[in-house]
């Protein structure tokens, strides 16, 4: 297996021309938040915006769409229909599908919630997009019940679990998902096409093909809610600017440890938060570049 490392970040990162411009940077659409959940979109979208994409489109329920705002004032924003428990209504699915194919590639899934409306949602998305997708947290609890509609994918696919998440859409449990955390990762890759990113203490990046790497920057003081919903925005920015899904996944994983450690050196594990991360984002850029 390899190692993440300085250089696939490098290879990973778009070379900016002189005379670039928003349109070439690539276009990322977010479908993330619920009611009681816009940090997470508002983390995944910082985190994406700090990673040098070219613009930031952001589909939230209408509840939450002045917090989002309020709080990212980069972004474009979609306030949508939503049901009465604030989660995207899905009466939007004909709009973001078509939103889903002008923008470069897709993050769904941050805070997004779990309901019959959002079930609904992620399997249009994952059944029509034609652009590249990252599918995270709620999104991968909304196919736990049938993780094959993945085979039915249009585009190329990012799928981010943590053990817990990645034990529901196998059936099983966190401790045996952790118990075989590279044979475990590289099977859901090459059975369902998608490359895969089982989070957690060293964690594993694999593709379709069998090829996998393992992570060891990041520590302890990273495992708080919200740091995977940075590291969404990460991996979505870098696929937006053309990485590949492979590339995208190892370069964001990597990225996002190095600046987990950044934290924790000048916070301590205890107090950092992923917010911190966020803002110290620029100088891992400095620092690996």
């Amino acid at each position: 297996m390899k190692e993440t490392d300085k250089l696939l970040f490098k290879n990973s990162v778009f070379n900016r021309p002189d005379d670039a411009n928003k349109g070439t940077l690539g276009s990322l659409l977010c479908i993330c938040g619920s009611y009681g959940m816009a940090g997470a979109a508002i983390m995944a979208g910082k985190a994406a915006l700090r990673c040098g994409i070219g613009l930031l489109k952001i589909a939230v329920p209408k509840s939450i769409y002045p917090i989002c705002a309020s709080n990212m004032l980069e972004s474009v924003y979609y306030p949508l229909k939503e049901t009465d428990i604030g989660a995207v209504s899905a009466d939007n699915i004909n709009f973001l599908l078509s939103a889903c194919e002008k923008s470069s590639a897709v993050l769904i899934g941050c805070g997004l919630s779990v309901c019959d409306d959002t079930k609904e949602l992620v399997k249009a998305v994952i059944t029509n997009c034609t652009k590249p997708i990252v599918i995270d947290a709620d999104a991968l609890n909304c196919i736990c019940d049938e993780p094959q509609i993945l085979n039915h994918l249009k585009a190329p696919a990012i799928i981010t679990p943590h053990p817990g998440e990645m034990a529901r859409l196998l059936h099983t449990t966190p401790k045996a998902v952790n118990s075989d955390r590279e044979n475990t990762t590289i099977n859901f890759a090459k059975k369902y096409g998608v490359v895969t990113v089982l989070k957690g203490a060293g964690t594993i990046i694999a593709a379709p093909n069998g090829t996998a790497y393992i992570n060891h920057t990041g520590n302890s003081g990273m495992a708080t809610g919200g740091s995977g919903d940075v590291l969404a925005g990460i991996i979505g920015s870098l696929l937006s600017q053309s990485a590949n899904p492979l590339n995208a996944a190892a370069a964001g994983v990597f990225l996002h440890g190095t600046v987990g450690d950044l934290a924790a050196e000048k916070l301590g594990k205890i107090s950092m938060l992923p917010t911190d991360m966020i803002e110290l984002l620029p100088i891992a850029y400095q620092k690996l570049l």
